[in-house]
Formats: C-alpha cells, sequence, structure tokens
C-alpha cells in the first residue's frame, strides 16, 4: 500500500467473524466437493426467525409511497420515538422522554461509535469487560482513547468484580461498557447490579452505556439500567430490535438517557447520516407495538434450542449454565487437554488457546462451527460459545456429527 493508513486503525483488526468467513467458505468448498453434509455455524447471533408480520407489511406499504424515499429527520420520526417510550414503559418501567431522551440508530452498533466520538477524548480511558463484545475495545483504539479491562469469571457469575474495580487507578476514566444480559456469557442482570454500578459511577463521576439487546431472550422480564434512582445523570443504554424481534438486517436500533447526553450524540450522528428510511421507521412502530404473546412464543423456541445446544455441550464434556439467557451458549472445556487441530486457522500464526483448539478440530473434522472465547478477551480462552439461531433439527444434525468423530477417536 502506498498510502499510509491512519495511526488510529494500528491494531484494529477485522472484526473476528469477518475474518474467519474465508476459512468457513473454504471447509463449505471442500465438504461440498467430497459430497458430505453442509457448514453448520452454530457462531455468529443472527436470528434465523421471521420479524413481526405487521412490520413486514408495514414495511411494505410505505415502500410503495411516493414522498417516503426522501431524506428523513436526524432525530427520527415522533411516532418512533413515542414507539420507543411506549415500549420502554410497558415493558421495562421506565418513563423516557420522547421529545429529546430517545436516539434512532442505524442498529445500536452504530450507538457503541457515536457514544465513544461524543464522550471520549484522546488519551482517556474507557473500562471494558474481559470476556465482552469485541467492538467496545476496537472503538476505543479507534477515537484514541485506552481501553481499560475489568474482569467478569465464572465464579462471580460473570459479573463485575467491584472490589477489584475500586483498587484499579481510575484516573482519567471517562466511560464504562456494560453488557447484560451478558454477551457471550449469558449472565443476566438483576437490580441489585444496576444499582451497585449506578453507584460506582455516582462516585467517580463515570458514564455508563448498558448496552441491552438481549434483554427480552430467555428472561422472565426485562430490566434497564435506567429504571435506578439517579440513573439518569450517569448512564445510557443502548437497545435494538435486532435480537428480540429478528430483525438484525433491519439495523434498527437506539440509544436512551438524559436529553443533554443523547443531544451530543445526536451532533456526531447528523454528520455521519440523514436518517433512516422511512419505510424502516413505519416499520419499526408496529414490531414495538408487539404484546407479550410474541415473545412468550419466541422463547419458547429459544428454550427449545438451548436444550438442544446444551446436549452438544454434554458430548463435549463442556460445563455450561442451563438457564442462561440471549442467544448463546457460553461453557468451560474440560480441563484435559485438547489434541492438536487439524490444518486451517484464521489467526495466523500463534500458540491456540485451549477453547480455539477444540473449535478448530470440530470444525475441521465435522463441519460444525462453534465459536471459541478467545474472542472475547483473556477471560474466555478456555470456554466455546454455541450460538441459538439454528433450529432444533440442525443443532442434532450438529449432535449427530460431533458424536460420530468422538466414537471414532475413542
Amino acid at each position: 500500500m502506498i498510502i499510509k493508513p491512519s495511526d488510529r486503525t494500528r491494531g484494529v483488526q477485522e472484526y473476528y467473524f469477518s475474518r474467519k468467513q474465508k476459512d468457513l467458505d473454504a471447509v463449505s468448498a471442500e465438504r461440498a466437493a467430497r459430497g458430505v453434509g453442509p457448514l453448520i455455524n452454530l457462531g455468529i447471533g443472527a436470528p434465523d426467525g421471521m420479524p413481526p408480520q405487521p412490520a413486514i407489511d408495514a414495511l411494505v406499504k410505505a415502500a410503495v409511497m411516493p414522498g417516503n424515499h426522501k431524506y428523513q429527520n436526524y432525530k427520527g420520526l415522533p411516532e418512533l420515538r413515542q414507539a420507543f417510550a411506549n415500549w420502554y414503559d410497558r415493558y421495562y418501567g421506565v418513563t423516557l422522554d420522547p421529545n429529546g431522551g430517545i436516539q434512532p440508530l442505524v442498529g445500536s452498533k452504530e450507538g457503541i461509535l457515536l457514544i465513544s466520538l461524543a464522550f471520549v477524548n484522546p488519551g482517556e480511558k474507557v473500562l471494558v469487560p474481559d470476556p465482552g463484545y469485541p467492538t467496545y475495545s476496537s472503538t476505543v483504539q479507534l477515537v484514541g482513547g485506552e481501553a481499560v479491562k475489568y474482569d467478569l469469571k465464572e465464579e462471580n457469575n460473570w459479573f463485575p468484580d467491584f472490589d477489584a474495580l475500586e483498587k484499579m487507578d481510575l484516573d482519567g476514566v471517562k466511560l464504562m461498557w456494560v453488557n447484560y444480559p451478558n454477551m457471550p456469557t449469558g449472565a443476566s442482570a438483576t437490580p441489585e447490579l444496576y444499582e451497585r454500578i449506578v453507584d460506582f459511577a455516582r462516585r467517580h463521576r463515570i458514564l455508563v452505556v448498558n448496552d441491552n439487546p438481549y434483554s427480552f431472550i430467555l428472561t422472565e422480564k426485562p430490566i434497564s439500567i435506567l429504571a435506578v434512582d439517579g440513573a439518569w445523570d450517569y448512564c445510557l443504554e443502548l437497545n435494538s430490535l435486532s435480537k428480540a424481534h429478528n430483525m438484525s438486517g433491519w439495523r434498527i436500533g437506539m440509544v436512551a438517557g438524559d436529553p443533554a447526553m443523547v443531544n451530543e450524540i445526536l451532533k456526531v450522528k447528523s454528520q455521519m447520516d440523514s436518517g433512516m428510511f422511512k419505510a424502516l421507521q413505519l416499520a419499526a412502530i408496529e414490531a414495538l407495538a408487539q404484546g407479550p404473546d410474541w415473545f412468550g412464543d419466541l422463547n419458547a423456541e429459544y428454550r427449545r434450542r438451548r436444550v438442544a445446544a446444551g446436549r452438544i455441550f454434554d458430548a463435549l464434556g463442556v460445563k455450561y449454565n442451563p438457564d442462561s439467557t440471549g442467544l448463546f451458549l457460553w461453557g468451560r472445556i474440560p480441563s484435559s487437554p485438547v489434541p492438536e487441530p487439524v490444518e486451517g486457522p484464521v489467526e495466523g500464526t500463534h500458540t491456540m488457546t485451549p477453547g480455539e483448539a477444540l473449535s478448530e478440530r470440530i470444525l475441521h473434522a465435522t463441519g460444525v462451527f462453534i465459536t471459541p472465547g478467545f474472542v472475547f478477551g483473556k477471560n474466555g480462552e478456555n470456554y466455546v460459545r454455541i450460538s441459538l439461531c439454528a433450529p432444533v433439527p440442525v443443532l442434532e444434525e450438529g449432535l449427530s456429527r460431533i458424536k460420530a468423530f468422538l466414537e471414532e477417536g475413542a
């Protein structure tokens, strides 16, 4: 390359699942050439179900109407912001200000960058969970901040260790990312946990951003950090229709909080795009109006899938929480050494973690891909993750292949 890239991209790699897709494509082609079963991808959390039918109908109707294809308001339709407010009131028991406290987003992932640009100066520190969503760390690097990892560990139910946090050097810490129900571990938040996080933020004057897209998946009742007294001064919350409404490809999300903070995000967003396609906004309004039956049916299916995914972990001797929440099952691999994997690493020359070695061996021997936990941080090195975004018959086929492979090696 003749032109030198910007310094901000140094140390930021292409997203793992984007890089890994090249390896998965190669495995898929090799299996097709041999005439054996297709690749079973249990990696990324992309819901495979259909969105609510009223949302689809609204999209189709609005897409053919003249006038709906022009630039839209940067703040989104007032009706959409009111729909988000109604959604929070109905399910979270939180009152949001639709006139200034809600900003629609092109998926909540966009919000991670916008919030970072709006609040993090070069050199300022950001607390990032380990394990956690890789985009938190990469975004900190892109805006010139310093990512400071804080541990989430199984023995602490994947909650922050507040004693350890208090002992850290918090000088210069501006922002903290939290995410419950947690990805990748499936741990659920409690009101008490959110209260401790808000108290921590208040005492250290840190902005906490709760990334909350999994709150309806396999939970009894969704909760929001914004329900905690005092949260409005120190917290923002991201949410999305991607997971709970099977609309990941539609890219519809939001950020909520104190209007003054939301306005800072709008300053950045208004420089980046010209508002969401009106037909998408009208469809989102219909999706947000779904009643409890929608989520009941959704979770009945995910419970069946969680059981089927658990059988895969049982066959591999992986320990997991059968009552975990969110779109994934997360498990700790056996303590015994894992055999060396066959050819096919995607990360270049490096020493594989136990979770990666198991993932690679299963992928190349059976055509079943499960995500190695190192992707999410050092504390994930001995773990693997199965996505629940595959029907039960597909999960059962994956189990059958893995069992056959294990029996051949016995």
